[in-house]
C-alpha cells in the first residue's frame, strides 16, 4: 500500500506525500506479525467457541499448557501463516494498487476514498482467505474437544485436503458471509485509519517518519478494529468451528449467540485486543521496515 512519509521541499518546508510501494510487502508483513502473536489468537478462538462468559485470557492459557503443553498454543500456526499470505496480500496490495490509480501525483488521498478502497479489498480478502481461516479456527479449536471428535490435522493443506473429501470443497467457505464482512470492517480501521492517523501525525510536526509515529498510528489502527470487528469476529468463529448442522443458518448462530447476553457478541474481547493491537502493531513497524529494505524502484 502506499507509504505516508515526510518530504522536504525546495523551501525547506515539510510535506506529507505519498509514494508507491510494492503490493505484496504487506502480505510478508502480517504473516511475520502473526508468527508472533498467533498464541494470543488461539486463546481468542477457544475463549469465543465457550459457552460460558466466565473464563479469562490467563485462566484458559493456563489450561491449555497444562492439558497439552507448550505446544498447543501454536496449534493452526501453518493456517495462519496461510491465511495471512491469501488475506493480507490480497487486501493491502489491493489498495496500493488501486489507491495508485486514483491518486494524483504524490498527494495523499481524502479519507472517504481510502474508506472506499479498503473495504473493498478487504471485502474480497476475506473471501480469498476464507479456506486457511476456517481450518485454522478448526486447528486452534481442536484441544478442547474430546479424542475421539477431534479432527487431528497435519497441517492446513492436511485440513483442506480432509475438509473437501469428507465435507466438500463448499466448506472451506463456512462463515465467509461473516469473514468478508469481518475482514472488511478491519481493513478499514488497519489500512485506511493507520494511513489516515499516519498522515494526521506527520502533519502536525511534531512527529517524523519514524517507529514512533508508526507505533502510535498503529495503535490508533488496532484500537479502532478490535472496536468495530469483534462481534463479527464471534460469529465467524462459532461458525466455522461448528459441526454439520449444528446451526440452521447465521440468524441461528446469532441467536443462539444472544442468549448470553449482550457481552456474548464481546466474548474474548480483551485478548482480541491484546492480540489485535500487537498484530497491528508488528505489521505495521514489519512493513515500513520492509519498505525501507525494499524500496519500489520505477523501470
Amino acid at each position: 500500500m502506499p507509504a505516508v512519509c515526510e518530504e522536504k521541499s525546495s523551501s525547506g518546508r515539510v510535506k506529507v506525500v505519498v509514494k508507491k510501494q510494492r503490493w505484496y510487502l504487506g502480505g510478508c508483513a502480517s504473516a511475520m506479525a502473526a508468527c508472533c502473536t498467533h498464541p494470543l489468537d488461539l486463546l481468542k478462538v477457544h475463549l469465543q467457541t465457550q459457552q460460558q462468559v466466565t473464563s479469562g485470557l490467563s485462566t484458559m492459557a493456563v489450561h491449555v499448557v497444562r492439558t497439552q503443553g507448550v505446544t498447543a498454543l501454536y496449534n493452526g500456526l501453518t493456517a495462519s501463516v496461510l491465511r495471512q499470505l491469501t488475506y493480507s496480500t490480497t487486501r493491502y496490495g489491493l489498495y496500493e494498487i488501486w489507491s495508485g490509480m486514483l491518486r494524483k501525483g504524490t498527494e495523499p488521498l481524502p479519507f472517504y476514498q481510502k474508506i472506499s478502497l479498503a473495504a473493498a479489498s478487504g471485502f474480497l480478502g476475506g473471501i480469498l482467505g476464507n479456506p486457511a481461516d476456517m481450518v485454522n479456527v478448526r486447528m486452534q479449536n481442536d484441544v478442547k474437544l474430546p479424542l475421539d471428535q477431534r479432527r487431528n490435522y497435519k497441517h492446513v493443506f492436511d485440513g483442506l485436503y480432509q475438509t473437501a473429501k469428507y465435507e466438500g470443497v463448499p466448506t472451506w467457505f463456512k462463515g465467509v458471509t461473516m469473514t468478508s464482512t469481518r475482514a472488511l470492517l478491519i481493513t478499514v480501521a488497519q489500512v485506511a485509519c493507520y494511513d489516515q492517523a499516519k498522515q494526521i501525525l506527520l502533519s502536525t510536526g511534531f512527529f517524523k517518519d519514524n517507529m514512533v509515529t508508526h507505533f502510535t498510528a498503529s495503535f490508533i489502527a488496532g484500537t479502532i478494529a478490535t472496536g468495530i470487528t469483534q462481534p463479527f469476529d464471534v460469529m465467524k468463529t462459532r461458525i466455522m468451528e461448528a459441526r454439520p448442522g449444528q446451526y440452521k443458518s447465521v440468524f441461528h448462530c446469532v441467536m443462539y449467540t444472544a442468549k448470553l447476553g449482550p457481552m456474548g457478541f464481546y466474548k474474548g474481547f480483551i485478548p482480541a485486543w491484546v492480540r489485535l493491537g500487537p498484530q497491528t502493531i508488528l505489521t505495521w513497524i514489519f512493513l515500513e521496515q520492509l519498505r525501507l529494505l525494499f524500496p519500489y524502484k520505477e523501470k
